[in-house]
């Protein structure tokens, strides 16, 4: 992945049962979104590049499940900071 800047939201969470994942991903997804995000240099040649290509898939699937989730929990905390605080 990118080095993470200083500005930039953090992109992890901790689930339920205690483990960091991205949102809107399983623990198992994270594993898998994380080892395919890193790039491949044991296969030279053909084989590398149907590889990357299979791998490749998997890994947008992945990113659009946490895009789309992290779209999503981000307006939701947008929304939760500018609602007025209820006065009694």
């Amino acid at each position: 992945m990118s080095e993470p800047k200083k500005d930039a939201p953090r992109r992890y969470i901790v689930d339920g049962a205690g483990q960091r994942v991205l949102v809107g991903l399983t623990i198992s997804e994270t594993i898998e979104f994380e080892a395919l995000d890193k790039p491949d240099t044991d296969l030279i040649g053909e084989a590398a590049r149907v590889r990357q290509a299979k791998h490749g898939e998997r890994w947008v699937e992945l990113y659009i499940k946490h895009e789309r989730a992290w779209s999503d929990w981000m307006a939701q905390t947008r929304a939760r900071l500018e609602k007025p605080p209820l006065l009694n």
